[in-house]
């Protein structure tokens, strides 16, 4: 298994893809490309058609073109550089000589129906279970339910890593970019399920910090927070508020978050544990919030803060998490599915979370795009997020 990664801002699109092509081949070392993920600025867009062909016929090699795979992006990231605002095409490739790759196009109306058995979603995505596959997953956000898709492949596919994310760049239905093969779809999702000698370790950092201390949902109604432990939730809010710091306290009236813990099973919840959702209104009446998950009695929940060095600080932590577990370090490669409000926007510089990756990890070639939306698992439960950065990191299952 060996990985590249690069970058391109040349404008003209045929000149990006063969600079990335030169670098990659340099990378690769004569091995040959069996995946190629790209991702294209919206700069772009008037070519889009034309760029799995040019990268398959830019790195085709003595045997078969590679598996193209990518999207459409606000934001591309490359060889660990964050390009955003400005053209860029960045091509991160893969020799996988003990992996079968299995691509996968999807249109809104083929998913299975949520009650259909596990089969139904095999014959789907042509795969099975007993494979142990690993998911790559985009999606367009215009056209494609795509929680549904993840509820069905947690089913039919429990303990399977799935991670991406939501095309982004295009402001419209069609608006977006879709690759796979030699195609280009404007709907739908595509995919890539691997399997064979590889495993897909994620890393999901949601860019929030807990306050106060957790509670249980005492009473609720569907999106709606009612009670928790016997009191209202704005009752709670109110005494936590005096006891923050004024920047917190600043942060509670702007950017306040519940954090959700989705193991049934876990008393004791750390940072990471928590499904992180927006408060989306109050009822002063009523003193319950509207929050944007499904919830059930019962939860264990914790109101959570978000800024730029609370996102920062969480990034850190869940990057030594993982080197701390992985103390071998095999990765040879990775993507980072990163929201469209980090970046720039969040730290006012370019290239943070790709810094940080490299400063936990090394340099592992790494590439992605900033999404409408990420795909990652909290819990072992695979969810759409929002805000957050999450990685896919790739290295040999023997």
């Amino acid at each position: 298994m060996k990985w590249a990664s690069a970058i391109s801002e040349q404008p003209e699109l045929e000149s990006a893809i063969d600079e990335c092509a030169a670098s990659l081949r340099n990378q690769l070392d004569g091995s040959p490309a069996n995946l190629a993920v790209v991702f294209a600025s919206s700069h772009y867009s008037h070519n889009y058609e034309a760029i799995p062909d040019l990268i398959r016929q830019a790195l085709r090699g003595e045997d078969d073109p590679p598996m193209v795979l990518g999207c459409s992006g606000g934001g591309i990231i490359g060889n660990g550089q964050e390009v955003e605002q400005r053209p860029a095409l960045s091509i991160t490739a893969a020799s996988l000589p003990d992996v079968t790759l299995t691509p996968f196009h999807l249109a809104g109306d083929s998913l299975p129906d949520l009650d259909a058995g596990p089969s139904s979603w095999e014959e789907l995505l042509k795969v099975s279970p007993t494979d142990a596959p690993q998911f790559v997953i985009l999606a367009d956000p215009f056209s494609f339910p795509v929680q549904n898709l993840l509820m069905g492949l947690d089913f039919a596919f429990s303990g399977a890593a799935k991670i991406g994310g939501l095309a982004s760049g295009g402001q419209q239905q069609n608006g977006n970019a879709l690759f796979l093969g030699n195609r280009v779809h404007r709907s739908g999702a595509v995919g890539v399920a691997l399997h064979g000698n590889i495993t897909i370790d994620t890393v999901v950092a949601q860019g929030c910090r807990p306050i106060g201390k957790p509670m249980r949902i005492t009473q609720s109604r569907q999106n709606m927070l009612e009670s928790l432990d016997g009191e209202t939730p704005l009752t709670i809010l109110r005494g936590l508020y005096p006891t923050l710091n004024e920047r917190d306290q600043g942060l509670m009236r702007n950017s306040l978050f519940l954090g959700v813990v989705m193991d049934e099973f876990l008393d004791d919840p750390q940072q990471g544990d928590f499904l992180i959702r927006n408060v989306m209104g109050m009822d002063d009446r009523s003193g319950s919030l509207a929050i944007g998950e499904m919830l059930k009695e019962g939860q264990l929940v914790q109101f959570h803060l978000r800024d730029a060095d609370t996102s920062a600080q969480d990034l850190a932590a869940v990057l030594d998490r993982y080197a701390g577990d992985n103390r071998e370090n095999q990765a040879q490669g990775a993507l980072l599915f990163s929201c469209l409000g980090r970046g720039q926007y969040l730290y006012g510089r370019p290239n943070h979370d790709t810094d940080l990756f490299r400063d936990k990890l090394g340099s592992v070639p790494l590439g992605g795009f900033f999404c409408n939306g990420e795909i990652g698992p909290v819990s072992g439960t695979t969810f759409l997020h929002g805000y957050t950065s999450s990685f896919g990191i790739f290295r040999p299952r023997l």
